[in-house]
């Protein structure tokens, strides 16, 4: 893993984020599992530590640090807490859209609030009639003047209940050219949430509904020009979406194995530690293997990010493999232990809960195979990766 670290520096910030985590974050998951709703409080605090401009370029306030060091600070806060680094990435995949559209207006005025802490962005794309199908949204923005009034509403909103700038994307006209993107503030009126719903988990994370209702906004807070919104939606996703939602699943993986290496040697059977029977250890490799191989591929795709190489292929591969393997591993350890994982005491329910949270966003398992498959028959039309390059690379690649 060495190759793919600039230095100390990555490590330095692992040990940064690792602590905070378990200073900070650990104390508070069983109050998040009660409540089973959004915890305000840990996500501004979060928040202040800068790390969701991780990937914002120092000039507006940001780390300028990257992708990889945004991938290992989500990685870390997910180890403790799956919420906290859900909450994370959504906060990052709200970033992504004025990174790439954003004029210098909006840079100057969102980017260093954001950076700061001050500003917990969201991207709102899913509506509740078409889901994943973006050309099936109906939500609509119409000009009237110097303004836009938009209505219609967003579900599965990440941070949707804690987000102060919402990135929307709705209908402007017809087809795949009538989708524009727009900035609204969560105090513009007209803009309203439905109340959170509880969820099987990610408990102190919130993705819910954003309404609008005759909700009238300045043009200036068009992102980019009118019909710009597919792009917007699809880089936000395939740069941002996938590489975050990779380090969630990596992190609650490595609690996985965290958790069951500690069970098996606590744990006496026959007079003997649980991982001296063979199927026992044979299944806690398998799960090992599979998070090596997560974290290469997860580490290998967002170098080629930050490096500015093609690399829309190796995020979805990672964003697959990643997901499943943290699934796989949380039934494993499910099994290893058996009836006493069932009960709230021990994590592992918990983990196996969070972790099928992170399936479908930014595209299911088949999404990912399917986009994949693409790529070996030559169908792609290509790379996110490659068109804005100049905007993702760090500010140690860019030369």
């Amino acid at each position: 893993m060495d190759g793919y670290f600039n230095t100390a520096k990555h490590e330095q910030l692992r040990n940064q984020v690792r602590e905070f985590a378990e200073t900070e974050v650990r104390g508070r998951v069983a109050e998040m599992e009660e409540s089973r709703t959004v915890h305000h409080e840990l996500s501004r605090l979060i928040a202040r530590q800068g790390w969701i401009g991780a990937t914002i370029d120092t000039e507006h306030g940001g780390m300028g640090a990257g992708h990889l060091a945004k991938t290992i600070i989500i990685e870390e806060l997910s180890r403790v807490s799956g919420a906290m680094g859900a909450m994370v990435q959504a906060s990052q995949l709200g970033v992504a859209k004025i990174v790439h559209f954003g004029d210098d207006e909006q840079k100057k005025t969102w980017l260093p609030r954001i950076a700061s802490g001050d500003c917990l962005p969201t991207i709102a794309v899913t509506e509740p009639d078409s889901g994943g199908h973006v050309l099936g949204m109906t939500a609509e923005a119409v000009r009237d003047g110097d303004d836009y009034v938009l209505n219609g509403s967003k579900v599965f909103v990440g941070n949707s209940h804690v987000g102060d700038l919402h990135g929307v994307i709705v209908r402007t006209g017809e087809g795949s050219k009538g989708l524009t993107a727009f900035l609204v503030e969560a105090d513009r009126p007209g803009f309203s949430l439905n109340p959170q719903k509880p969820s099987m988990g990610l408990h102190g994370f919130s993705f819910g509904e954003l309404v609008f209702d005759d909700c009238r906004i300045p043009a200036s807070n068009r992102l980019g020009e009118e019909g710009d919104g597919l792009p917007v939606a699809y880089s936000s996703s395939i740069l941002y979406g996938r590489s975050n939602l990779t380090a969630v699943s990596l992190g609650i993986h490595q609690a996985i194995v965290d958790e069951t290496a500690a069970y098996v040697q606590s744990r006496h059977l026959y007079g003997k530690p649980l991982y001296e029977l063979n199927n026992i250890k044979l299944k806690l490799g398998e799960m090992t293997s599979r998070l090596m191989t997560g974290r290469l591929l997860a580490y290998h795709a967002v170098h080629l990010l930050d490096s500015g190489q093609p690399c829309d292929t190796e995020l979805m591969n990672a964003k697959y493999y990643n997901v499943e393997s943290a699934l796989d591993s949380a039934r494993n350890a499910m099994e290893i232990h058996a009836g006493a994982g069932l009960f709230t005491d021990k994590p592992i329910e918990r983990y196996l809960r969070d972790a099928h949270h992170i399936f479908a966003p930014a595209g299911t398992s088949d999404v990912q195979l399917t986009r994949l498959a693409e790529t070996t028959l030559g169908q792609t039309k290509g790379q996110w990766s490659q068109q804005l390059a100049h905007l993702v690379q760090t500010d140690d690649t860019r030369g």
